[in-house]
């Protein structure tokens, strides 16, 4: 089981994102996209909401192997 956070991280990776071009892709600070990988704070839910959509994933699998 995994956190949100390295998941946020495994999928950014993966689409070959920086944390800055994801951060603009969704609207919020790089900092932001820090904490949520870093586990310090957890995406609102509109956040996770345009991750899936940037992503192109569905929730189920945003959640697969998660915590949550």
């Amino acid at each position: 089981m995994s956190k949100i956070g390295e998941k946020i991280k495994e999928l950014r990776l993966e689409h070959g994102l920086t944390q800055m071009q994801l951060s603009k892709l969704i609207g919020v600070s790089q900092k932001a996209i820090d904490y949520w990988e870093r586990s310090v704070n957890e995406p609102k839910a509109s956040y996770i909401i345009a991750l899936v959509k940037v992503f192109d994933i569905s929730f189920d699998e945003f959640f697969e192997n998660t915590d949550c």
